[in-house]
């Protein structure tokens, strides 16, 4: 495909203009970060497997009616979405007490919570994406209070998805964030996931031995991060079951 026009850039992706009107190309990197980007590194292939797991959350979220902005892979590192208005929030939905969560509150990690919890933090790199309530949401504008109930009302709907799709596989989804962006039809606005799902926005242990799967690996210094984000691909069944000499290759 062409190279185009740059729209933006983030720690993980690039997005460039779409080769049609409400459209763009998400190209995924392989780098990784951690700690607000304190911690760096370039991990081969990390962007190869993303594309292919966001791809597929997001399609199978497609099939169960959550709107997403995915429309189609493109190659390898690249798939085109739905161009949408990003909320300046990142929705977190937890399930057990893990990073933040356990610090903030003195809560061992590991510790099933009583229900899953949603929360919001205000997209801001540089104020380290404070954790933020729906009153502050409301009164900065940020978003409404309709806008709250549709959000969280979609996050429970995704964490249901992959919840089971992932305890099908032996993993126990522990936590993840998604991005909400708006589209309109005319005058009428629908809320539809964006941004990516990926073991870099999911912790994922596995079932039996508490193995994670997930950019802690990377943050914690637990291992390959290829190999851990290769080991969720290859239980979903989307790497070759036969083995190459010439390395892990990803399902078209």
């Amino acid at each position: 495909m062409v190279r185009r026009k740059k729209v933006y850039e983030g720690k993980a992706k690039i997005l460039y203009e779409g080769p049609e009107p409400g459209t763009l190309v998400q190209y995924f990197k392989d780098d990784a970060t951690a700690f607000n980007a304190e911690k760096r590194a370039t991990i081969e292939g990390k962007g190869v497997l993303n594309n292919r797991l966001s791809e597929y959350f997001m399609t199978g979220l497609g099939n169960i009616g959550v709107p997403t902005h995915f429309i189609r892979r493109l190659n390898m590192r690249e798939q085109l979405i739905r161009s949408v208005e990003i909320i300046p929030l990142e929705v977190v939905v937890r399930n057990i007490a893990a990073g933040s969560l356990s610090k903030r509150l003195g809560i061992d990690e590991g510790t099933p919570l009583p229900r899953p919890i949603v929360e919001f933090y205000f997209k801001d790199d540089a104020l380290g994406d404070p954790l933020v309530s729906e009153e502050h949401i409301i009164a900065f504008g940020w978003a409404t209070q309709q806008d709250l109930d549709d959000m969280v009302a979609l996050a429970l709907r995704v964490n249901d998805f992959l919840s089971g799709l992932m305890l099908g596989v032996g993993i126990k989804l522990v936590d993840f964030k998604i991005e909400i962006g708006r589209v309109f039809d005319g005058d009428y606005q629908r809320l539809i996931v964006a941004d990516e799902i990926s073991p870099d926005s999911c912790r994922l242990w596995d079932v039996a031995t508490g193995r994670k799967l997930d950019k802690d690996v990377f943050r914690r210094d637990l291992g390959d991060l290829a190999d851990a984000y290769t080991e969720v691909a290859n239980r979903l069944g989307l790497m070759p079951k036969n083995k190459s000499t010439t390395g892990p290759k990803l399902v078209n």
